[in-house]
Formats: C-alpha cells, structure tokens, sequence
C-alpha cells in the first residue's frame, strides 16, 4: 500500500484509537480459556487496555528492551526481555559488523533499564502466572519485530497455552516472520512501503510512566475497565 491518499485510509490517531480499532479484529479470541493481554510498554499499554477492555481480559506488562545501534539507535540490533533473554537480529549485526563486545554493553545497558521499569511499574507485585494461558502479546506496531521476537520466546519459556501476537500495523515481511514464532500473528494492517510504526500515527508521542502506571491501575478496577 502507497501513496498519500491511501495511507490516510488507515493512519491511526493515536495509539488509544488504534487499540480500539485492533479489539475488532480479536474480538473472536473473547472466549479462549485463561486469556490474558501482555503490554509491552511503554507504546504497547495504550494499545493493550483497548484490547484488553473490549476482551473482557486482564491486562499486564511483558518488558523487553530493543539494542539499537551505537549512534543509531533507531536501528534494532536486538533485544532483550525479563527471564535473561537475548535476541539478536542477524542481518543487522552482520551487515554493520558489530563486534559481541558492542553488544554485550548494550545488553548491560538496557538490562538496568529494563529492571528499573519492572520497579517502576509492578512495585513489588510478582508478575503473572503464564502457564497454560492463552496470552495475547500487544504493541503499537512491528517493524524489524526484534522486540517483539524477545518477547514471544520469554513468554514461551513459561509454557503458556497459545501465544497471539496482535499489532495495529506491521511490515508485512515482519508479520509472516513472526507467524513462524507464534502461534498466530494478528497485524490489523500491513501497508507497503512501511517505512516506520510512527508513520501510521497521527499522533505518536512518547507513552509515560505515569501514563503506563495509570493505565494499568485502571485495568484493575473492573468497574471502571468496562465502563
């Protein structure tokens, strides 16, 4: 998919609007056995309470941090999530020759973040029980999907049931990649050329902390997630 005109067709206000537009399309999944949304924060919780509203679901968080590369950070090298796992995107790492020296900092690097955002957002609450659910792993888009790898391998170690990735908007080769990870992919849209998820975004400012904090303690009231 191309062009100005086309792209308006299914740019996304913000990441709220595309969660409520990505529920319709897992609507169906309202009724499998132990469902749970898993957020992967920050830009994947907005997604996620929408989705996990519409589900009738709980909602929780799956931390994973992409490895840019050094000055160009944008660029996933990889990624790592809770439970020690790394995921290295080889075309990357062997087209720009990154030594493991480089990528073993940068791990160091975003294992201190990504455990400060475990403090940050779960406090001393322990995470939940994956084991024989279904979870349904959630983010604002897919570009490289090396986060979004890290985070179905993690979970998979814990022995879930199923394993849905669900996703606004993704590159396409992305998707069917990660078809071949999880058990099913849902990418509500795969636009060509993809260029970047922020692309699909009216507006695409950074999630908070707070706003993570806040979204997840709504969730929790189940008076106020139905509403």
């Amino acid at each position: 998919m191309g062009g100005r005109g086309q792209m308006d067709q299914i740019q996304f206000q913000d990441r709220r609007a595309a969660g409520r537009a990505l529920a319709r399309k897992v609507a169906r999944y309202r009724a499998l056995p132990g469902l749970l949304v898993l957020a992967l924060p920050r830009g994947g919780v907005p997604v996620a309470f929408e989705v996990a509203r519409e589900l009738g679901a709980p909602l929780d968080i799956f931390l994973v941090r992409k490895l840019g590369v050094p000055g160009h950070e944008e660029l996933a090298m990889g990624a790592i999530a809770t439970g020690d796992v790394l995921v290295l995107n080889p075309d990357v790492v062997a087209g720009l020759r990154i030594p493991e020296p480089v990528i073993h900092a940068a791990a160091m690097r975003e294992t201190e973040e990504l455990q400060r955002r475990e403090r940050e957002y779960r406090g001393h609450a322990p995470p939940p029980d994956l084991q024989d659910r279904t979870v349904i792993l959630v983010d604002d888009g897919l570009a490289t999907g090396s986060t979004m790898r890290a985070a179905v391998q993690a979970v998979r170690a814990q022995s879930p049931r199923r394993i849905i990735v669900a996703v606004p908007v993704g590159a396409e080769s992305t998707c069917a990649a990660l078809a071949r990870e999880a058990d099913e992919v849902v990418c509500a849209a795969t636009p060509e050329p993809f260029l970047a998820v922020g692309y699909w975004y009216q507006e695409f400012m950074q999630t908070t902390d707070e706003e993570v904090r806040h979204l997840l303690a709504v969730s929790r009231e189940p008076q106020r997630l139905a509403a």
